[in-house]
């Protein structure tokens, strides 16, 4: 685990820790009935599919500015003005620039989401009521650890330039550690968290075809991430249906509309702006509009969607919620039980295969 922290992550205003304060009870389970065959089967899985994040190619040279300076000469400045439509003409270090530190802030999120995650993890083992669940959890513990492990060393040793987490962002992991209801801690990182990163560790996968250290990075944690999400669903698959009061439902349906829209705002990068020093309210709004960021917002909630339908939980008050919100489209796709990876929208891939077609376009017309 030793490596050079180029670039150590900025501290949020909250201070270089975190203290908040969870009252929960811790459940032993004193049958050991193992009744739940599918959560058993994730756990063999979770053995032994296991890693070290030793076994990467950290001799790899990542430079993620050449990279990115690569593509503006192919054409992808042109695409950026042309397609985009920023508020202002950008120049070409404008353009690398904010490529840079978009890649980078969407990598510290994904850092700080996994402590959370570790330390949501942990809080099921003790609260969960069944053996099986908690074996699952207990392997869990261990993957989050990991992926906290690799996303700070590639941040810190290959980028070298990160971001503090985003406020949105700490005031969810925050709700979510502090409940005392153990179904909420699945709830909120399991489904919620954790389908939204699944599906942006794959855009993430999309967007850097050219980083083989990042490609091997995110294919790893994905293929983790995609059962972490499973047992979220197959432990509160019955939960909601048969066991809980209308009045808890109506409890639990706040918080995935809060959650939602937390999670939403993860998603403007406002810190980016601010880092750049660019009118922060105008970049916003162009960075929102864009068939881009639409698409990508809509892609991180394509497994949350039929997840929470398959749980019950997309009741007609988070159905009105998600209709405001243009989410309702993922309704009939297939859950991460029957399928664990994101299938991207048809529209985002569009415009990814706009901007790499223009881009060899330009590119064959300058030579």
């Amino acid at each position: 685990m030793k490596y050079v922290q180029r670039n150590p992550v900025p501290i949020p205003k909250t201070g270089v820790s975190q203290t908040v304060s969870a009252t929960l009870n811790s459940v032993f389970d004193w049958e050991y009935a193992l009744r739940q065959q599918n959560l058993l089967a994730l756990y063999e899985k979770g053995k032994a599919n296991n890693w070290n994040a030793i076994d990467l190619d950290w001799t790899t040279d990542v430079s993620i500015e050449k990279m990115m300076a690569d593509r503006v000469a192919s054409g992808a400045g042109n695409v950026m003005n042309g397609v985009m439509k920023p508020p202002r003409t950008m120049s070409e270090t404008e353009i690398i620039e904010l490529q840079l530190h978009m890649n980078s802030f969407l990598l510290s999120q994904f850092l700080h989401g996994e402590q959370g995650a570790l330390l949501a993890t942990a809080k099921i083992v003790q609260t969960v009521p069944q053996e099986e669940a908690k074996f699952y959890a207990a392997s869990q513990v261990m993957d989050e650890a990991r992926h906290v492990e690799v996303y700070h060393r590639y941040l810190t040793e290959k980028l070298g330039l990160s971001y503090e987490v985003h406020p949105s962002l700490q005031s969810l992991l925050d709700d979510i550690i502090t409940d005392s209801r153990w179904d909420v801690t699945f709830l909120g990182m399991q489904i919620m968290v954790e389908g939204l990163a699944l599906a942006a560790f794959g855009l993430m996968r999309m967007l850097m075809p050219d980083e083989p250290l990042i490609q091997d990075i995110t294919t790893r944690i994905m293929a983790d991430e995609s059962r972490h999400v499973a047992f979220g669903v197959i432990a509160l698959e019955k939960i909601y249906s048969e066991e809980m009061s209308s009045q808890e439902i109506r409890e639990r349906e706040d918080f995935v509309i809060e959650a939602t829209h937390l999670l939403r705002e993860r998603l403007l990068m406002h810190q980016v702006f601010e880092r750049l020093d660019w009118d922060v309210p105008t970049w916003v709004d162009w960075a929102q509009g864009t068939p881009f960021m639409r698409g990508f917002r809509q892609m991180t909630f394509s497994k949350i969607v039929p997840n929470l339908k398959r749980l019950g939980l997309l009741t007609p008050r988070v159905r009105a919620e998600y209709e405001k919100l243009d989410l309702l489209r993922f309704e009939h796709m297939k859950d991460s039980v029957v399928e664990p990876e994101p299938t991207p929208p048809e529209e985002l891939v569009q415009i990814l295969m706009q901007f790499l077609a223009e881009g060899e376009a330009a590119k064959g017309a300058a030579a």
